[in-house]
């Protein structure tokens, strides 16, 4: 009798057992928490009396976790309500756009433009895809670097992997493009203010400073993560049955295997009242918002009033060539310009989950609208669409139960502590790298850089006084710390997020990542040496 096949576990399964082991270890585990207050100080230069915030840990009973394993969905739910209703809206916002078959139309442009590129021998030679992929992967890694961006990539995936699939690539290629290169970004990046700025802060440290090797840190890990991609992607196309998730990727294969022919283009009144309304509403948008968009980079900001005003007008000549070419081009025109105005509302209004989950139902809407639905074929599309993507929500709400079990049993901080009072006695580049592996392993159970920052920080920069290391090589520690293995833990709500959008099991994701991340990892303590023995700015 032959062997049954080995199956993988499903991410419900992987998850929940995790949980489980997490309920397991608030039995052993002595409970502890830190706890702010804030002492008196006299500064060294000015003699004012100032007050900082300190964080003292001490010991309390553990809450050891039994039946809770059962409530942990509801708690993750809760705890991650703003993410799982952004997946639900994304999940119908598409739905309706791929139901009017957009996107078909514009991955069937795309792949005619690529295959007119391919014409010139240079192109050809360097591979006209490898530079699409590395323009992607270049853009969306400045966006990390730049804005942190993270939770706005899941958005991204629907639009990358079918591209990916087209191209001949597979649903792994299409997550890489967007959502590793914007995490290597956010690990490595120059201006993070949700890593660097608050960590610095926190130190005690310039805003921003150090830029100069944090750029030069950035450029590293985007050029071998560039590399790693290129070198995979060559691999599936050469053989796409190679794919770890060859298999999974039938459902992306099937949804762009319709031929030019199966779009079938029109014009119609519906989307010239569409564009009018949106039109509208852009204009007094940037009446009464143009002078109060203010970009930050770094230390710096900008009030650039001609930004919105060009963007809208901009708008309103693409509209009317897309209109004139048919209803799929003003919807993929809707879809860009979409991405624009979060990219806008990020930078110069600090926006959110909930704003930017408001922009993609507009883009629902006004698509549906353009694509000539009634009322109740909008809403019944919309809730297909949810429907369809509900798994994910689902996924999201448990892994973050993960957390909840932990914290719940008041041993997250217990842990973090241990790991801390390691730390002692130990050399310079001992400790650093010990203060870095920490950053890492926390980051496993506590996946919120700001979260992470608010309790580590405090503990971490004061130590680096005491073994004689720049302030500024704590903060890279933990920055990379967070960062990288974003890219593999269960507890990140983003990564499983992206995962069930693009349809790959967490297990199969893990076996192929997780080399790669190791190598991050060390080249991550490389990285952290010079900021040791050599004098380098900011430094």
């Amino acid at each position: 009798m032959s062997k049954k096949r080995r199956e993988f576990p499903n991410t419900y399964v992987i998850i929940f057992a995790i949980i489980i082991l997490s309920a397991i270890a608030t039995w052993f585990v002595p409970g502890g928490e830190y706890v702010k207050s804030q002492v008196e100080l006299t500064d060294a230069i000015s003699g004012d009396v100032v007050l900082q915030e300190v964080v003292d840990y001490q010991q309390v009973d553990s809450n050891p976790q039994t039946w809770q394993i059962f409530s942990a969905l509801f708690n993750g739910f809760s705890k991650q309500a703003g993410i799982i209703i952004f997946i639900l809206i994304i999940g119908g916002a598409f739905w309706i756009i791929n139901g009017l078959k957009a996107i078909d139309a514009g991955i069937f442009s795309f792949l005619k433009f690529t295959k007119k590129l391919e014409r010139n021998r240079l192109l050809k030679r360097v591979g006209v895809n490898n530079i699409v992929m590395i323009l992607i992967m270049l853009l969306f890694s400045t966006f990390g670097a730049v804005f942190g961006m993270s939770e706005e990539t899941i958005a991204f995936v629907v639009i990358l992997v079918p591209l990916a699939i087209s191209m001949g690539y597979d649903s792994i290629v299409g997550v890489m493009l967007v959502y590793v290169a914007a995490h290597v970004g956010f690990a490595g990046a120059p201006l993070n203010p949700f890593t660097v700025g608050i960590a610095q802060s926190l130190a005690g440290l310039p805003m921003f400073s150090g830029i100069e090797y944090r750029t030069i840190c950035w450029l590293i890990l985007t050029v071998i993560m560039i590399a790693f991609v290129l070198i995979y992607a060559a691999k599936v196309k050469k053989d796409p049955t190679k794919s770890i998730v060859y298999n999974e990727d039938s459902y992306w294969r099937e949804k762009v295997t319709s031929t030019d022919n199966s779009v079938q283009y029109y014009h119609n009144k519906a989307s010239w009242f569409s564009f009018g309304v949106i039109a509208i509403a852009i204009l007094l948008f940037t009446i009464y918002y143009s002078d109060k968009c203010v970009i930050t980079l770094g230390s710096n900001s900008y009030t650039p009033v001609w930004l919105m005003p060009a963007v809208a007008l901009l708008f309103v000549l693409f509209s009317i060539a897309s209109l004139r070419k048919s209803v799929h081009f003003y919807i993929l025109n809707l879809l860009v310009f979409t991405i624009i105005y979060l990219i806008i509302g990020v930078l110069g209004f600090k926006w959110y989950i909930t704003e930017i989950s408001a922009l993609f139902l507009a883009l629902a809407i006004a698509s549906a609208v353009a694509g000539g639905y009634s009322p109740n074929k909008v809403a019944n599309e919309f809730l297909n669409g949810a429907k369809d993507i509900l798994s994910a929500a689902v996924v999201v709400g448990l892994a973050a139960g993960i957390v909840e079990i932990l914290r719940d049993g008041k041993v997250i901080d217990t842990i973090l502590y241990s790991m801390a009072s390691a730390l002692d006695g130990n050399s310079s580049s001992v400790a650093v790298g010990a203060m870095y592996m920490i950053q890492t392993l926390i980051n496993i159970v506590i996946p919120s850089a700001s979260a992470k920052a608010a309790i580590t920080i405090p503990i971490m920069a004061p130590f680096s006084d005491l073994i004689e290391v720049s302030r500024q090589t704590t903060v890279l520690a933990f920055q990379f710390g967070d960062g990288f293995t974003n890219m593999i833990t269960p507890t990140s709500g983003v990564l499983i997020a992206v995962l069930a959008m693009a349809r790959i099991p967490y297990a199969k994701w893990f076996k192929f990542i997780w080399k790669f991340i190791l190598a991050l990892i060390i080249l991550g303590m490389l990285l952290l040496l010079p900021t040791i023995y050599m004098n380098l700015a900011g430094f």
